[in-house]
């Protein structure tokens, strides 16, 4: 069956036999609706998510078709992708799937040198895989062609506009022939992105899988109520008590993933950060260690994340709570993939209420409580404040009611102590009676008053005075 069901979609004996050794049996349903339209030199819009296997549904057709058609000594196939890593992620598959065919490919982006980008280029490849700014770079400086396209795909197109290079890909459409088969892939549709399709698709067969709210019912989720500053000793803890094996977790700022991974390495917890702001050869080192388990834990910020495609991921922390409902939907996909189980765990201080409102109303069911950890409460108590779990909501809730500690204030009305204060009020007078006592002068007599002159100004007279001798 696993062998017939990839033939059956039109694929050859030699693709067929690269999936089987990458250890695939069926394909998934963003493969069975988009390879037979692919095969057939249809524009194709595919709205899926990151992990159904959308890689493989372009990757698969496109070696095929351009297996059977002549070389012309130029770039035949060009996959525009965000991030470093995720061009790189599809260059490997192009790799695997394709060890049979023999076609070259080469992959460029930026945070590297160019030099080899150039060579490679100059080797004439069949496909390039690249991201938007290196690839307008190398345009622009004469090292890549691309009248000689006959197929373009822009994958994660909504990426591409969250990272503001929507007008780099209008760039380098404008460049390729007209004559040519698109294929775009977007998890979500978005305004200026239907712009995009309408431009740059014609007729194209639609494939929608895996809708964003179905990605969030396949993962077991929760949340905790938090205080900010107590996030990272829960977090800690439930590394441990999970027993976490590889997890991912999401913050907000570049900053905020440095700091977290250092003080979790302190902690004994085998961790890296992963961001924009990091060297090409740092990120793919950490992501390296993370595949093979020498990392444990995965800090990133969303846009850095967006090409991790790595199998296994047991648990995703949203350390910080995105901003935009979306971003969580896309987090939380990094586990539980492939009808594997994961964990999705939130944690929300009382600045994020507004933020987790949203993502329950975009996922369209509550998120259940897990515990409540109080901003008093040390690091050591946390494991009696995590008492409270379970799904319930309103039954978690009850242990904020307990924060009016403040109740004890009313002590502080015993302030009126400073009836003490006329004590020491009185208690000046004296002092202000002994201070004349030091004004005897060790140097000359103070000189008198002359008319109108105050008392400070007589005696900064007298001082300068005394300063003559």
């Amino acid at each position: 069956m696993s062998h017939n069901a990839f033939a059956a979609l039109g694929l050859t004996r030699e693709l067929v036999q690269a999936v089987a050794q990458e250890g695939y049996t069926r394909p998934t349903p963003i493969q069975e609706g988009a390879i037979a339209p692919v095969l057939a030199g249809r524009d194709l819009l595919g709205c899926a998510q990151t992990g159904t296997g959308k890689t493989a549904a372009f990757v698969l057709p496109l070696l095929q078709r351009l297996a059977r058609s002549p070389r012309t000594g130029k770039i035949r196939a060009l996959v525009v992708a965000p991030t470093r890593e995720l061009a790189a992620q599809i260059d490997e598959r192009i790799t695997a799937y394709g060890r049979h065919i023999g076609l070259r490919h080469s992959v460029i982006y930026g945070g590297v040198g160019q030099r080899a980008q150039e060579e490679a280029l100059r080797r004439r490849p069949d496909i390039v895989v690249a991201t938007p700014g290196r690839l307008l770079d190398l345009m622009e400086q004469g090292f890549a062609n691309l009248d000689g396209i006959e197929i373009l795909v822009l994958d994660e197109a909504d990426r591409m506009l969250d990272m503001g290079f929507i007008h780099d890909v209008r760039r380098i459409v404008a460049a390729v022939p007209k004559q040519r088969q698109t294929l775009l892939f977007s998890a979500t549709v978005p305004t200026e992105i239907a712009k995009l399709i309408s431009s740059v698709l014609t007729d194209p067969v639609r494939v929608d899988i895996a809708p964003e709210v179905t990605t969030a019912e396949r993962v077991a989720q929760c949340v905790y109520f938090v205080s900010k500053n107590e996030k990272r000793h829960l977090l800690e803890r439930l590394l441990h008590e999970e027993k976490a094996e590889r997890s991912i977790v999401f913050t907000r700022t570049k900053h905020g993933a440095n700091r977290l991974a250092e003080q979790l390495s302190r902690g004994g917890l085998r961790s890296e950060a992963i961001h924009g702001n990091k060297s090409q050869g740092a990120r793919e080192r950490a992501l390296e260690g993370f595949r093979v388990g020498t990392v444990a834990v995965l800090v990133a910020t969303d846009l850095a994340a967006r090409g991790i495609d790595v199998d296994g991921v047991s648990h995703v922390f949203n350390f910080d709570l995105p901003n935009v409902p979306e971003s969580y939907v896309h987090r939380i996909g990094r586990t539980g993939r492939a009808g594997a189980s994961g964990r999705a765990i939130a944690f929300c201080d009382a600045e994020e209420r507004p933020l987790l409102r949203d993502i329950e109303r975009f996922v369209k069911k509550p998120i259940p409580v897990a515990g409540h950890i109080a901003a008093q409460v040390a690091a050591p108590t946390v494991d009696g404040a995590a008492a409270a779990t379970g799904g319930d909501r309103a039954a978690a809730r009850p242990q904020v009611a307990a924060r009016p500690q403040p109740a004890a204030r009313p002590q502080a009305a015993a302030r009126p102590q400073p009836a003490a204060r006329p004590q020491a009020a009185a208690a000046r007078p004296q002092a202000a009676a002994a201070r004349p006592q030091p004004e005897a002068p060790a140097g000359p007599a103070a000189p008198a008053a002359m008319p109108g002159e105050s008392t400070r100004r007589r005696r900064s007279r007298r001082y300068r005075g005394a300063r003559l001798y």
